[in-house]
């Protein structure tokens, strides 16, 4: 189970659709580990779970084949190869500095601002699509926005999944399957649940009553990744309102990781390891990235095995699956807010930045070149041109 996930954290580019689809081949296809029926089931679940839905798809996979150990394997292989070129890229931006004026950098946020616009883009064509959804979308957008600040982010996706379970008219379930073969006891997932409700509500007060930086960082990482409904890329805003807002990291810095992040094969969710070492824990930047991506992905374990027992009956219930559109509709607003400030703001500084962003978006949504390359072309222009 390492050594195939090891192989798919190495070359899989392109985002979480893509890797769905590496997946499929890999597993479906060439070895024939799950049948087509069960890796849907396997989809559809991680896609209604709050989290970077290939990621879970990947755990999921591991917990199904090999157990827990698998799972654990799964993870580690396919996160590590990007988690240790994000922080070698945050210790080399440590070391040089994250000069607002550098071509590099100037390239690496416009390519950032045409990556998140995409992302809005599709992202709004799916789940926002509606005069419903999209009402819910722009709400978050104007809440977000007047009202800057992590909890507005949270309140707004709780109030979008309420709104969506009352207002939205039904949302078509997934075609029947098979249910996933897994073996995840009802208890073991009622505690993983009840364990997911008490580091979500106990993580803020420990770091409140310690005042340590690793319970903090703990508090902020594990928040973000317990509320990202949508894809990797809506971890954005939520991470920028942590550690932007809390001073930890500055816009520069921030930004100039969210590009790289485009550029390195895996998850998206290892941009957490990135900002991890920009925070070092008790001076070590290494126990800062690991604090961080543990921390990021632990909701995800957490919800993929509290979940597994009773998906046949969550997947089906109508009010569960409106509060789960609304929620997606909310995230959209948030991320649209998101490619405002900071994204646009500090990307498009001069008409030389704007016309390279446009041209990245083109690149990316005309002509379908992966983000990986739209991103580091972005940057060598920069270093040259700007």
């Amino acid at each position: 189970m390492f050594r195939v996930f090891l192989l798919l954290g190495l070359t899989s580019f392109g985002g979480p659709v893509a890797h769905l689809g590496y997946f499929r081949d890999a597993f479906v296809v060439r070895r024939g580990w799950l049948s087509e029926s069960a890796y849907a089931d396997l989809v559809a679940l991680c896609q209604f779970l709050p989290g970077p839905a290939s990621s879970q798809v990947g755990m999921a996979i591991g917990l199904r084949r090999a157990g827990y150990a698998g799972m654990a394997a799964a993870w580690v292989a396919f996160t590590l190869p990007s988690a240790l070129l994000l922080v070698a890229f945050a210790l080399g931006v440590r070391a040089l500095g994250a000069e607002p004026g550098a071509g590099w950098l100037l390239g690496l946020k416009a390519a950032a601002v045409a990556v998140v616009a995409h992302a809005v883009l599709g992202m709004a064509t799916n789940l926002a699509s509606g005069r419903r959804r999209a009402t819910i979308a722009v709400s978050a957008l104007v809440v977000v926005l007047l009202l800057p600040s992590a909890l507005s982010q949270v309140a707004a996706i709780a109030v979008g999944a309420l709104v969506g379970a009352l207002w939205l008219t039904t949302v078509p379930a997934e075609k029947e399957v098979t249910g996933p073969a897994v073996p995840v006891r009802r208890r073991t997932a009622l505690a993983c649940l009840a364990a997911f409700a008490v580091l979500l509500a106990g993580l803020p007060v420990l770091a409140a009553l310690t005042g340590g930086t690793a319970a903090g960082m703990a508090d902020g990482f594990y928040r973000a990744g317990s509320l990202v409904f949508g894809g990797g890329h809506v971890v954005l805003p939520l991470l920028e309102a942590e550690v932007v807002g809390g001073g930890a990291v500055d816009h520069e810095s921030f930004l100039a990781g969210y590009g790289a992040t485009q550029a390195v094969p895996g998850p998206l969710f290892t941009f957490a390891a990135y900002l991890g070492a920009l925070m070092p824990v008790a001076g070590s930047p290494l126990l800062g990235a690991a604090i961080a991506l543990v921390a990021v992905f632990v909701p995800s374990a957490l919800l993929v095995v509290g979940a597994l027992p009773f998906w046949e009956r969550m997947r089906t219930d109508p009010r569960a699956r409106r509060a789960v559109a609304g929620a997606g509709a909310a995230v959209v607003g948030i991320l649209a807010a998101a490619l405002y400030d900071p994204v646009f703001t500090q990307g498009v500084v001069s008409p030389a930045t704007m016309a390279l962003a446009a041209v990245a978006f083109v690149a990316l949504a005309v002509w379908r070149a992966p983000a990986w390359a739209v991103v580091l072309a972005a940057s060598a222009i920069g270093f040259l041109l700007l």
